[in-house]
């Protein structure tokens, strides 16, 4: 066995496929070896997204689901350790993030679920699996998510400036690392929607764009439309934006239902709205709730892009114009792929699981204390 040699999984709230990342951990800074993107299926994805809301025979739908995403991420490892000529023996452990469900840190009795089934995975793939990392953050009060501001820190952080680096998943979230010499904290919180309100919309209109992919490629369909004031602000007024830090939130809360309400409240056809105009806007609301918050944190901080938001040229358009006044950058500009960052946090956070470091942020989640995450499980 390498001891130093960790994979990370992500399946995210996007719900299109499984990241993958090979990271060495034998000097002070991780280093991405290698990655690898499995596309899931149509059903899979419905299977998935079906479950991001209460209904009927739901328990048996979703444990089902867990088992059958178990065997995808181990087929997703056993494919990349052949192409990589590895065996099992070649990796410590698999940091397996699974896929959420549901997650509800504001309720009185706090709770995350994170299908994808861990022991499963450990004896599909012979390799000792770390998983179930967002349930003692919550345990100790905390949100649970993000999780990645952590990893950030260690990847990112910079002596002289302030960085801060956005993730655009199915949901944004933000972490704001302060120039290292002035040792303030780290903050770091999802700001809203990132693609899922977008690729929801686009589903839905796949007549009007006549595309067979799950989303806006480029943004091309979005680019197309125009933003409308009076829904952008009707979005920009719900009450998650005016939330204080920390906070988090999830597709249990940002899904298709939260915009049929939002465009039933506008009377869209009043509007004279086409359906190319509400992508442009869903656009425009991802990118003013993530300048918002980067302008309360910070005038001077390089801003590093990664997550699938980033192929969308039309909301990287709309962020440049949200923030004139900053440097964009993909995270690839300090060597990390912009697609893997968040599967090389689950690996950091394998091995931080395995070294006991404390991997949680309380001043990111609100725990009340520091702790190392995960649960293990063997083969």
């Amino acid at each position: 066995m390498n001891k130093n040699l960790y994979i990370g999984l992500m399946s995210g709230t996007s719900a299109d496929g499984i990241d993958l990342a090979l990271v060495d951990f034998s000097n002070d800074k991780p280093k991405l070896l290698a990655s690898f993107h499995q596309a899931y299926p149509q059903d899979i994805h419905n299977k998935i997204t079906a479950l991001y809301n209460p209904d009927t025979n739901e328990i048996e739908r979703a444990f089902s689901v867990d088992i059958e995403l178990a065997h995808l991420f181990a087929q997703a490892v056993n494919t990349f350790l052949q192409q990589q000529q590895l065996t099992a023996k070649d990796i410590n452990a698999i940091g397996n993030h699974g896929q959420t469900i549901r997650h509800r840190p504001q309720q009185t009795h706090a709770f995350t679920l994170q299908i994808g089934c861990c022991q499963t995975l450990a004896c599909l793939t012979n390799i000792k699996v770390i998983g179930q990392f967002r349930q003692k953050d919550i345990a100790l009060g905390g949100q649970g998510a993000p999780l990645v501001p952590a990893f950030h820190q260690i990847v990112f952080s910079d002596a002289k400036h302030d960085a801060v680096v956005v993730n655009i998943g199915g949901v944004a979230n933000i972490s704001f690392l302060p120039a290292t010499d002035n040792k303030n904290p780290m903050i770091g919180y999802d700001t809203g929607p990132g693609n899922a309100l977008m690729d929801d919309w686009f589903a839905l209109n796949q007549g009007e764009h006549g595309s067979k992919k799950r989303y806006d490629e480029n943004g091309n369909w979005g680019a197309a439309g125009q933003v409308n004031a009076t829904l952008l602000a009707l979005f920009l007024a719900d009450p998650y934006f005016k939330m204080s830090a920390p906070k988090s939130t999830g597709r249990e809360y940002f899904h298709i239902n939260w915009l049929a309400h939002h465009l039933a409240l506008t009377k869209i056809k009043a509007l004279n709205l086409n359906p190319a105009d509400v992508q442009a806007t869903l656009g425009a609301l991802t990118a003013i709730s993530i300048a918002n918050e980067i302008k309360k944190l910070s005038c001077t901080a390089k801003i590093y892009l990664c997550g699938g938001g980033t192929h969308n040229t039309n909301l990287k358009n709309q962020l440049n114009q949200q923030l004139t006044n900053y440097e964009i950058l993909l995270t690839n500009h300090k060597g990390i792929d912009a697609d893997s960052v968040e599967a090389m946090a689950f690996a950091w956070l394998a091995f931080a699981y395995n070294k006991k470091i404390f991997s949680n942020s309380p001043a990111v989640t609100g725990a009340g204390k520091k702790t190392t995450l995960g649960c293990a499980f063997h083969p």
